[in-house]
Order: structure tokens, then C-alpha cells, then sequence
């Protein structure tokens, strides 16, 4: 079972590769996967026909006791059949439902597939919280699924809505989850619902779990979202809403209902929210026009049905709704995907304007008349039979003295009369024929496109006659539910009270379909704020108002006021915890040894010069001192690992802070003067005293002896390492470095997106003879520069860098590009040193990304933008995107070796030369590290230096739309002269986005030498 989840996963992320290949084929290949997995279900009925149940079990979190573990069961058998089953068909259907021009088709089949094995994890899942895991990620890929037309505002309100409301009783559900696996000590659902626990925490933890079930089937008060839902492509609506995702709730409550179904609060709970929600949702399905919004009425109603059936907690009643359940997983997928042909055909889906289909498509009339009539509980269907049974079950119910079997009698009885009455107009409306229009105009189709209902239909008819062969596989799941009862689903039961009850049922609702004229009068008369959405609606506004006047309030006045409102509450917070608190340390030791003295007064001084300075540029270097202290502190400490990072964020902080203050005055307050200056002061004071208080309670609040003691041994032992530091970051706490690296990839995009306003670009700009093709030879030329030109003799030195030359002459030093170029390589190297030294020695993945991104930190001061894309022509978006998938490749390598996510493994061996070789899995996370912190520096480097100075050049006085950058002339040279980096001199080159030369309006004009000749440029081809 889990292997089969891997292979969902698996397969969904290459999807929208394969769909570009193959197009819409791609639905045919991806259906193998459900249907795979339907036949190893099957292969498991005769374990699950004589009670047992096939297991699985992976440990994942052990300290937790969670557990990667799956149950296949009478139930999860059933609902493990129905998500395949329908889920193949569906995806078999989707082949003939889209065009091929579809917008965002692989995205649709990656995540309908991906949505099949989210299910069939669900309703497999043993432990509850990784049950609960897998119901919130339907709850993500359905609102995916149903905001596929993301240009469309229905479409997105509709996802929102129904992630809102499915979402808000999963975090309710979530505390009912923790509550009773805390209660019975165990997470296993298996475990808890055998051995229920009477406790009032089990109660109400019980409770808590039904309304996540509620929610997440459309019951009332949440029913609101299915019908808006109806805004998804048609498979969506027949796959997630009536066969898959709407039947979580029915599942879940079915697999406590053996344990818990006499626990207070239970049946009265769910027995009039069910029937009311049937009641409710059968009524407005009358009012509806749109046939497919008719259908998602009638599976909000017939869902408040099959909530009452599974919830009633007797025998019968449980082996009625299992049968039930599987009846309108067949006979509602069918409609649903009949009303997308109709949709696709006749291109309305409008009753009014519907005419004539049943005569022109009789056996799509055929399909839609089976599962009607299934629906409607006609003999010999499998609707009818599930009917049948759950009409005897609450007779018999009601005859042993349950007040409550009358109640869910009379109530489903009644329901089912509506259930008629809109069963009837909808196969009226959609395949009747109105002579006040004429016939609707139908698009040509396949004759394969109504393949996948007529299986449906056709396993309908077959489940009816045929129903003794699969009561055995529903009675195992019965027989768990206490309550007594001997009934077995039959087609013919004999003349009996409940044949009676489905026959006046059924006149009744033919009746009330009759007078609809009458009845659409009646409910005109409804007011129309008798809505829930409208409710919704109303609650969503209140909090916008209420979250906007809050923010108004908390949040005015530009960042500082944002800032102070922050701290403020910090220090009310926190010192109030602080005020209360009764553990202190024994002793206070304030300083290990003089040094520590004068370094925290030059930290001291310098934060106080920084807050109180006028020039931006020396507050920054001022906040750098304290940096730097504390990369002192750390080195004096005997912390050399710390010290080096420390050294190397702070140096990489100081350069980001100057490349965003070049486009801020250079004073502080230029503009506005700062205000309430003694305000924040004093709050600035409170937080410093706050945070000191904090750090010294902290030092004396420890109860335990402390793990550092053993971490000596660990490194050692279990890392293999030497530096605990680096073992600590890439083995034993690799879940917070993993979390760490995921901080790093949102802030690049984020900053980059803030930069990029007008469309990110792929490609770095460069020079365009470094696209050259290069000869072998002459790779060391000399060129001649017309800046160090004299009475028209070239005077010749060395070009050190590719980029300088797009520089102007008062920005460019020699000195600093013969550094750089000396510089970059040794520095790639150590870096790479690092990255390898780290597990033994000072250095590791981040301290050596770190110090190469500071070497192309270097390249791009030295050279500007054209530099930094000669130094690292390649999509920095690519490079975090490998570091990424190096770091969770490792997580999830290890977990099917050893089972254990981002357990190391280790080669050992005694190589020549090399001598004795330590190489683990950890290593390749921590190049992942590495390849990370490049792609943060090399894509903030883009964002603030690159595209800044891109638009600095836009925005000079009388651009014209092109990059009018300042790039010096090369003069010729003789066959044997070039450039330092080996590209020909004598060809004429221009940069990618290179200007004019001469026409910036902060350079001087540039006098050409005599002979020489230049192309002029082309413009920013951004």
C-alpha cells in the first residue's frame, strides 16, 4: 500500500512532463495507475470477506508512536474500490471531455491523479494522524482541482470557499484527533475504535472529530460550498464531490461508529443534522434550472442520508449504508458525468433550453434513465436495494422501542419523496422534449466519450440482482457495529413494510413532480436570505472589516509604527511571562574574562551610534560592528564554526544593505524628520531589557541534566564527524536544516519578485563575445584600451575582467579587478574546501556557500551586472532548485533503505594515496545546503544589483526605452593580441544589453581613435 502511494506520487509529478509529450493521451496512461491499484484491492477480498484485515505498517515518527501504517479492511475495502474505481474511469472520461488546447491540462491530470491517491491513502490509513494528514491534503487539491480556471472569478471564489469551510472543521477535527490519541494512548484507528473509552475527553474529542465529517461531506451548516463547488470541470464534480471527497466524512464517521455510536450526543447529533441536510438540500435541487447544479443539491441531500444511515450505529443500519454508500457512488458519478457530455454537446446546461436529447441520443438517455432510476430506488438497481435495506433497518429499529428509528424513518422517508420528485425533473429536463423549442443543436462526439457512465450504469444493474455476492464483504464491516440485527441484502425480500414505504415514496414524489408548477410557487414564497452562503458571505465580509480596522489601528504610519506595534507586544507578552516567573539562576556570572568586557562596550557603543547617526551608509557599517562582535565572541568562545558563518552573513548583510541604499537618500529622515523619538527609545530600552531577562531566566530554567555532554560521542558514533557543529546541521537536527534552506528559497523569491515587476527573465545578460565560439589558442591576449590612449597610440594593458569594459572610467579601479580575478578561483576552491572539511574541521554546506557567493559578490562590484553573468551564467532559480532536490532526494532516499527519513548511510574505505575514506549520505545533503545558499546569494545579487541597475538606466533623463549603459570602446589589435579570458579582440563586440557609447548622461563623451570602427548596439531585448 505504500509503495502504491509512492507511485501515485511519483507518477503525478511527472505528469505535466508526459502531457507535453503525448497531449491528451496522457489520461489513458495515468488511469493504469488506479486501475492497478483497484485489482490489488480485489485481490484482497478474501481476506476481508472472513473479518481480517491486510496490514502495513513503516515506522516514521516512533517518539510520537506515528506510524507510516495502512489497514485494509471490510470498509477500506469499499471505499478503497470506489476511489480507484470511479477515479480510472473518470481519468478515462477527462481524455474526451478536454480539447487539446485545454490551458494548464497536465496540471489538471497531475493533481486529479495525485487527488485518487490522497484518497486512497485516506481510506487506508491506520494511524489517525497520518489519516488526518491525508484529509487535509484533499482539502489543497481540491481547491486546485476546483479553481482549475484560474481566469475565472467563480472558479476562484468557489476554491476559496470550499478550502475555507473544509479547512475550518479540519483544524476542529485536528483537536478531536489529538484529544482521543492522547486519551487511548495509542494513534491506531484499529485500537481506538476497539477499545472505545468512556471518558468525557474521548467524548468530546469524538465530537470535535464529527465536525471535521460534517464539514468535509457538505452536511449542514456546511453545505453551502458543494453547490458552488459546481463551478470545477465536470470531472471534478463527478470524482470528488459524489464519489470520492464528500465521502471522507461518511467514512470517517462509519469507522467510529462500531466504538462510539452510543457515546452521548452521538445520534442526535447526526441524525437531525442528516436529515435536515436531506430535507434542505432535496428542496433547493427542485428550484434549480442548471442540471448540474440540480445534481450538487441532490448529493447534498442524499449525503445528509447516507450521514444518518452510517451514523444510526446498528448492525442493519451499517450494512445498509455500506450499501448505500457504494449505490450512489455509481449512480451519482454517472449523472455527473452524463451532464458534462450534455454540456459538451449542447453547450448549456440550462433545462429551459434543453430539448429533444433523449430522442437524438437514446442510449445516453439509456445510461442517465439506469442511474436515476437507481437513485430513485427502482427495482431491480442496486439503489434499491440499499433503499430497501435502510428503510428495514430503521423500522426495526423503531419496532424494539428506539424513538430515534421512528424519527430517521420518517425523515428519510420524507426526503426520499423530494429525492423522486427532483430525480424526475432532472431526467425530464435534460432528455425530455419541449415543443415551445426547438430541438437543441448537438456537437459531434465520440461514441467512447460516454464509455466510462455506461460501465457505471451497467455495474449498477448488475450490483442489483447480484447483490448476495458482495454482502459477505459488506456484512464483515457490519458485523463490528454492535446493535444486533440478522438482515442480508437481497433483491426480494418478499411483500414486507419497508416495499410498502418505497412504493408511496415513489408515487408521492411522481406526484409532487406533477404539480412543479405549483410546488416552484411554494418555494418562490421562500425568502431568499434563507441562505447559508448568504451567511457566509456575511461572515467573511465582517471578519475583512473587523481584520482591516484592526490593522488600521495596530499598523499605521510606515514601517516604524508597524515595528513598534510588534515590539510592544513582545514586551507586554513576554514581559509579562518574565514577571511571573520564579526560576532563576543561582548565580550570575557577568563576564568569562575581560575581552568579553570591551567587545560587548564596542557592540554597545556602535548599536547606540547607529540609532542615532544621520548618514544611512555609516548606520549600516555601524550594525555591521556588532556583527562583527559577535563573530569575536564566538571565535574567543572556541566556537570557530560560528565565528565563520557569522563573519560571512555579516559580510554578505553589508553588501545587500548597500546595494538597496543606492536607491535611498543618502541621509536618514531627508525627507520626513523622525517622530516620537523618546516613544521609541524607550521601547527599543524595554525590549533589550525584555530579551536580557529572557536569557538569563533561560539559564537557570533547565531541570534535566543537558544533552551536550553527549554530543561528543554522538557526532562521532552516529555522524561519523568530528565537528559537531556540521553533524548537528546535516545529521542529527537535519529537520531544522531542511526547514532552514526552505526559509532561504522563499525569501530569494520573494525579494526577487519585489524587483521583478514587469516579467522575470530567464537569462543573465552577458557579453556577446563570451557566446562566442573560442579558439584553443592565443587565450591570453593583451587589448588596447582607448582610455589609456594617447595622441591616437593605443597605449596597451591587461583586461582583467569581461565586465569592467561595460563600465564607465571614474567607476572602474584596476587595482580591484586584478584582486578579484587573482581572488575568485582560490576562493571557489576554499569554498568547496569547506563544504568537504566541514563534517571534521570548521566549514560545512553553508559557511562555504557563503564564502563563494561573497566571491561573486566580488565579480559583481568589480564588474557589474555583465560580470556577474559571466561568473554564473545559469538561472539561479535552477540552482536553489537542485540544491532543494539534493537535500529532499537524501530525505526520502533514506526512508526506503532504512525507513527513517534522513538516517545517513556511510562508505568506508581505505583508499592509496587518500588513506582511510569516510563518505555518507549527509554529505550530499549538505551540497544541497551548499547549491542552496549559492542560488540565495546569486538570485539576491540578480534581484538588487542586476535588475536595479537595469532600471536605474531605464529611468536616466531622455531614455528612450533602451539600456543606455556606459561602455568603453576597444581598440583593434594585432592577430597576436586578446584578452586575458581568450576571446578574439579584433572581431567588434557589444554587449547583450550594452548602449551606445558615449550616451549616458553621467559619462563624458568618448573620443573614437582614428581607424577604429564599432556596431552600434542593440536594445534590452527584455
Amino acid at each position: 500500500m505504500a509503495t502504491i502511494l509512492l507511485v501515485f506520487l511519483l507518477v503525478s509529478v511527472l505528469t505535466p512532463t508526459l502531457t507535453r509529450l503525448i497531449g491528451l493521451r496522457v489520461f489513458y496512461v495515468v488511469a493504469i495507475l488506479p486501475t492497478v491499484a483497484f485489482g490489488y484491492t480485489l485481490t484482497q477480498t478474501s481476506v476481508v470477506t472472513v473479518g481480517g484485515a491486510v496490514t502495513q505498517s513503516l515506522p516514521w515518527i516512533p517518539q510520537l508512536g506515528i506510524s507510516l501504517s495502512f489497514r485494509v479492511d471490510a470498509l477500506a475495502w469499499l471505499l478503497a474500490l470506489v476511489v480507484t474505481g470511479v477515479g480510472a474511469l473518470v481519468l478515462i472520461y477527462c481524455a474526451r471531455y478536454f480539447d487539446a488546447d485545454e490551458p494548464s491540462l497536465g496540471r489538471f491530470a497531475a493533481l486529479l491523479l495525485a487527488f485518487a491517491g490522497t484518497m486512497y491513502g485516506l481510506v487506508t490509513a491506520d494511524d489517525i494522524l497520518v489519516m488526518f494528514m491525508f484529509w487535509e491534503i484533499t482539502s489543497v487539491l481540491s481547491y486546485l482541482l476546483i479553481g482549475h480556471y484560474t481566469t475565472k472569478r467563480e472558479s476562484r471564489g468557489a476554491a476559496l470557499q470550499a478550502l475555507l469551510v473544509t479547512t475550518f472543521g479540519g483544524l476542529v477535527m485536528l483537536i478531536g484527533v489529538v484529544m482521543i490519541s492522547v486519551d487511548a494512548g495509542t494513534t491506531s484507528l484499529a485500537a481506538i475504535v476497539a477499545e472505545p473509552s468512556g471518558t468525557p475527553i474521548a467524548i468530546w474529542a469524538v465530537l470535535l472529530i464529527l465536525v471535521g465529517a460534517l464539514s468535509k461531506s457538505a452536511l449542514i451548516p456546511f453545505h453551502f460550498w458543494l453547490p458552488a463547488a459546481m463551478a470545477a470541470p465536470t470531472p471534478v464534480s463527478a470524482y470528488l464531490h459524489a464519489a470520492a471527497m464528500v465521502k471522507a466524512g461518511i467514512y470517517l464517521t462509519a469507522r467510529f461508529a462500531p466504538g462510539y455510536a452510543d457515546s452521548p450526543g452521538w445520534l442526535p447529533v447526526l441524525v437531525t443534522i442528516g436529515i435536515w441536510t436531506m430535507l434542505v438540500g432535496a428542496w433547493r435541487s427542485l428550484r434549480q434550472h442548471d442540471i448540474k447544479l440540480m445534481l450538487a443539491y441532490g448529493t447534498v441531500s442524499q449525503l445528509g442520508f447516507l450521514m444518518v444511515v452510517v451514523g444510526f450505529g446498528t448492525r442493519d443500519a451499517a450494512l445498509a449504508g455500506a450499501a448505500l454508500l457504494l449505490a450512489h457512488a455509481l449512480y451519482k458519478a454517472t449523472l455527473f458525468l452524463v451532464v458534462g457530455i450534455i454540456d459538451h454537446r449542447a453547450g448549456t446546461r440550462d433545462w429551459r433550453k434543453l430539448s429533444g436529447i433523449g430522442r437524438r441520443e437514446p442510449a445516453l438517455a439509456a445510461i442517465a434513465l439506469i442511474a436515476v432510476a437507481s437513485m430513485v430506488g427502482l427495482p431491480p438497481l442496486l439503489g434499491f436495494v440499499a433503499k430497501e435495506s435502510v428503510f428495514t433497518a430503521f423500522l426495526e429499529a423503531g419496532l424494539a422501542g428506539d424513538g430515534w428509528g421512528w424519527i430517521a424513518l420518517a425523515g428519510t422517508a420524507l426526503g426520499s419523496v423530494l429525492t423522486v420528485a427532483y430525480s424526475a425533473k432532472f431526467f425530464w429536463g435534460a432528455f425530455g422534449t419541449r415543443p415551445v423549442i426547438s430541438d437543441t443543436p448537438l456537437h459531434a462526439s465520440r461514441w467512447d466519450f460516454a464509455l466510462a457512465p455506461g460501465i457505471l450504469s451497467v455495474a449498477t444493474v448488475l450490483l442489483g440482482p447480484f447483490v448476495m455476492l458482495l454482502d459477505p464483504m459488506l456484512a464483515a464491516y457490519a458485523d463490528t457495529v454492535p446493535g444486533g440485527g440478522d438482515y442480508h441484502l437481497a433483491l426480494w425480500h418478499g411483500f414486507e413494510p419497508a416495499l410498502l414505504l418505497s412504493t408511496i415514496v415513489v408515487l408521492l414524489g411522481l406526484v409532487i413532480f406533477a404539480q412543479r408548477k405549483r410546488v416552484a410557487r411554494w418555494q418562490a414564497a421562500v425568502p431568499a436570505w434563507v441562505d447559508a452562503g448568504h451567511g457566509y458571505g456575511h461572515t467573511v465580509r465582517f471578519i475583512d472589516r473587523v481584520a482591516a480596522r484592526t490593522t488600521h489601528l495596530a499598523q499605521r504610519g510606515g514601517l516604524p509604527q508597524y515595528l513598534s506595534t510588534i515590539l510592544v507586544v513582545f514586551v507586554l507578552a513576554l514581559g509579562a511571562a518574565s514577571f511571573v516567573n520564579r526560576t532563576w539562576p543561582d548565580a550570575i556570572v557577568l563576564w568569562d574574562y575581560p575581552g568579553q568586557v570591551i567587545i560587548g562596550l564596542v557592540m554597545i557603543i556602535a548599536t547606540v551610534m547607529a540609532a542615532r547617526v544621520g548618514q544611512r551608509m555609516t548606520a549600516v557599517l555601524l550594525a555591521g560592528v556588532t556583527g562583527y562582535g559577535l563573530v569575536a565572541l564566538f571565535a574567543f568562545h572556541g566556537a570557530p564554526d560560528l565565528a565563520l558563518t557569522q563573519a560571512l552573513v555579516e559580510s554578505i548583510t553589508l553588501v545587500v544593505f548597500v546595494l538597496v541604499l543606492r536607491r535611498l537618500p543618502s541621509r536618514i529622515a531627508e525627507h520626513n524628520r523622525p517622530m516620537h523619538r523618546r516613544r521609541r527609545a524607550i521601547i527599543g530600552a524595554l525590549v533589550g531589557i525584555v530579551m536580557g531577562t529572557i536569557a538569563v531566566i533561560s539559564l537557570g530554567a533547565r531541570q534535566t541534566q543537558s544533552i551536550a555532554a553527549e554530543l561528543p560521542r554522538l557526532a562521532v558514533e552516529e555522524g561519523h564527524g568530528n565537528n559537531i557543529v556540521n553533524v548537528m546541521l546535516v545529521d542529527i537536527r537535519a529537520w531544522d536544516t531542511m526547514g532552514e534552506i526552505s526559509v532561504l528559497i522563499v525569501v530569494a523569491t520573494g525579494v526577487a519578485s519585489l524587483l521583478f515587476v514587469s516579467g522575470r527573465s530567464t537569462e543573465m545578460p552577458r557579453l556577446r563575445e563570451s557566446r562566442k565560439r573560442r579558439e584553443p589558442k592565443n587565450r591570453r591576449r593583451v587589448v588596447a584600451d582607448p582610455h589609456a590612449s594617447s595622441a591616437g597610440h593605443a597605449v596597451t594593458r591587461q583586461s582583467w575582467l569581461l565586465g569592467g569594459r561595460t563600465q564607465s572610467a571614474e567607476n572602474r579601479s584596476i587595482i580591484i579587478e586584478v584582486l578579484v580575478r587573482l581572488l575568485f578561483h582560490p576562493a571557489i576552491i576554499v569554498s568547496i574546501y569547506l563544504l568537504f572539511a566541514g563534517h571534521n574541521l570548521p566549514g560545512g554546506g553553508f559557511a562555504g556557500g557563503l564564502l563563494a557567493g561573497l566571491a561573486l559578490v566580488a565579480r559583481y562590484l568589480a564588474g557589474g551586472r555583465y560580470e556577474l553573468g559571466e561568473a554564473a551564467p545559469i538561472d539561479p532559480g535552477k540552482i536553489l532548485g537542485l540544491g532543494v532536490v539534493l537535500a529532499v532526494g537524501t530525505a526520502v532516499g533514506s526512508l526506503f533503505v532504512t525507513g527513517i527519513p534522513l538516517e545517513s548511510a556511510y562508505f568506508e574505505a581505505d583508499l592509496p594515496v587518500l588513506g582511510h575514506l569516510s563518505f555518507g549520505t549527509s554529505s550530499i545533503f549538505d551540497i544541497g545546503v551548499y547549491l542552496v545558499v549559492i542560488g540565495l546569494v546569486l538570485d539576491i545579487l540578480r534581484s538588487l544589483g542586476s535588475e536595479i541597475d537595469r532600471q536605474s538606466e531605464l529611468d536616466e533623463p531622455g531614455d528612450d526605452g533602451e539600456d543606455h549603459s556606459t561602455v568603453p570602446p576597444i581598440g583593434n589589435a594585432s592577430s597576436d593580441a586578446g584578452d586575458a579570458l581568450g576571446f578574439d579582440a579584433s572581431s567588434e563586440w557589444t554587449p547583450a544589453e550594452a548602449p551606445a557609447p558615449g550616451t549616458g548622461p553621467d559619462t563624458a563623451p568618448i573620443t573614437q581613435p582614428a581607424g577604429e570602427s564599432r556596431n552600434a548596439p542593440e536594445g534590452d531585448p527584455r
